[in-house]
């Protein structure tokens, strides 16, 4: 029985995969647990490259993300489904972010999707891949 459901979504797509979303919440509608909702985006870290981006790029990326974010989980999951939902967006590597919110949240299950793999994610690992391999706690992958 879960308490705390984390579910990962990649809102750089310009359709997110809703269904990663609707298996998490019926999930957590089972169980009557939490479901927060995460999405990651990318540190553009030390160095040159936050250089080549206005000097407010990532604040405002955030918060466009945020926004993103929320609508989506609303128009997915409806307005008394979304208001339970917690909302995060982080900044890092995918599979850290998602495991460090799981962590913090306590959460018991984490629900990500998956794309079909191709010869490279079988050499290199894809995030899902990453966080099914590290995740201290129960992982289910949505295939895309």
């Amino acid at each position: 029985m879960s308490t705390c459901i984390l579910c990962a979504v990649d809102m750089s797509q310009h359709e997110p995969d809703a269904e990663v979303l609707k298996v998490a919440a019926k999930l957590a509608a089972l169980d009557g647990a939490q479901l927060d909702v995460i999405t990651v985006v990318p540190s553009f870290g030390a160095g040159e490259v936050p250089d080549f981006f206005p000097k407010d790029y990532h604040k405002h990326a955030l918060a466009e993300t945020s926004e993103r974010l929320k609508a989506f989980v609303k128009k997915v999951l409806g307005d008394e489904a979304d208001a339970k939902v917690r909302h995060e967006v982080a900044t890092g590597k995918v599979y850290q972010e998602v495991l460090h919110a799981a962590e913090v949240a306590g959460s018991d299950l984490i629900v990500i999707g998956s794309h079909r793999p191709s010869a490279r994610d079988y050499l290199l690992g894809t995030n899902a891949a990453k966080v099914v391999r590290h995740a201290p706690v129960s992982v289910y992958v949505v295939r895309g």
